[in-house]
């Protein structure tokens, strides 16, 4: 049986329930540990071949040359590494704000890595496909094997978690930030001691990222005083910006998306409502068997 010619894929996004910095690799990576939560929520993909063997990339991205983009880069990588002769017409449709933590470009790059070893029948394994993907970004293995999860490393040990079911009210503030400017900020904590996933459950974890993006980004600080308002168990996912609060239910979670965009409510945030899920809507809705 053939696989389809013409492939449509989400790739969602991610939040991290705590993001701990234990200690600076000599190669100016951090070691840490976090725990990624995928959400129902996402950009989206669609993929079909080319017989000459060319990557064409379309998307809004207009600043971003292709060649620069992780889901073009994605597909290069896996063409190169099978030696398959086809090639690709890809159209990303950009949902995801960059600079927000929520993983979107990694997630962009898994849905590539995915979609198109199925599409070219090239046979690489998930583990396999996720390999390649530590090449892409340290967060690219967790969307390609698409399971919420206990990271380590730098984010590419993974652990399967089965997560308790939450509605996630995400709100982002008006500004853009780099992931490098903070993780070389010379405040940021980088000593806090490794727990155990079962040490989390019972107490909770921290952004350690979260006390410099403040410092830095009033926006953040602002809409984070804000959102504890509505749930005091708010914080920042990634280095931000976007920060997030879990709801029990999606009408308290819909009630203060609505309060976002009052007048009394900072100034400028967007925002989404999302489901955590414990396996990605990319595994749910590939055709035939991962």
């Amino acid at each position: 049986m053939h696989a389809p010619h013409t492939l449509i894929l989400p790739a969602p996004a991610k939040l991290n329930l705590f993001l701990h910095i234990t200690g600076r690799r000599s190669d100016g990576y951090h070691d840490l540990q976090t725990l990624f939560q995928l959400l129902d929520y996402g950009d989206k993909l669609s993929f079909s071949n080319r017989s000459d063997g060319a990557i064409q990339l379309s998307s809004e991205l207009a600043n971003t040359p292709a060649e620069h983009n992780l889901v073009y880069r994605a597909a290069k990588l896996l063409q190169q590494e099978t030696t398959c002769s086809l090639g690709a017409d890809i159209q990303l449709e950009k949902i995801l704000p960059m600079g927000a933590g929520l993983g979107g470009g990694s997630s962009d790059a898994a849905t590539t890595l995915v979609g198109l070893n199925h599409l070219w029948q090239t046979d690489l394994s998930l583990e396999e496909l996720a390999r390649l993907g530590v090449q892409l970004g340290a967060d690219v293995p967790v969307f390609v094997l698409g399971q919420s999860a206990w990271a380590e490393g730098i984010g590419e040990q993974l652990s399967p978690v089965e997560l308790p079911e939450k509605w996630y009210l995400v709100l982002i503030p008006p500004c853009h930030i780099s992931t490098a400017e903070i993780f070389n900020s010379e405040d940021l904590t980088r000593n806090t001691s490794p727990i155990k996933i079962a040490a989390f459950f019972e107490g909770g974890g921290r952004n350690d990222c979260q006390s410099c993006v403040e410092k830095r980004y009033p926006e953040v600080a602002e809409a984070l005083h804000w959102l504890a308002k509505y749930n005091s168990d708010c914080q920042l996912t990634g280095t931000g910006s976007a920060i997030f609060a879990g709801f029990s239910n999606h009408e308290d979670a819909r009630r203060a998306l609505a309060d976002s965009q009052l007048p009394s409510a900072p100034t400028g945030l967007q925002g989404f409502i999302a489901k955590g899920v414990n396996r990605s809507p990319l595994h749910t809705q590939l055709p035939g068997e991962l």
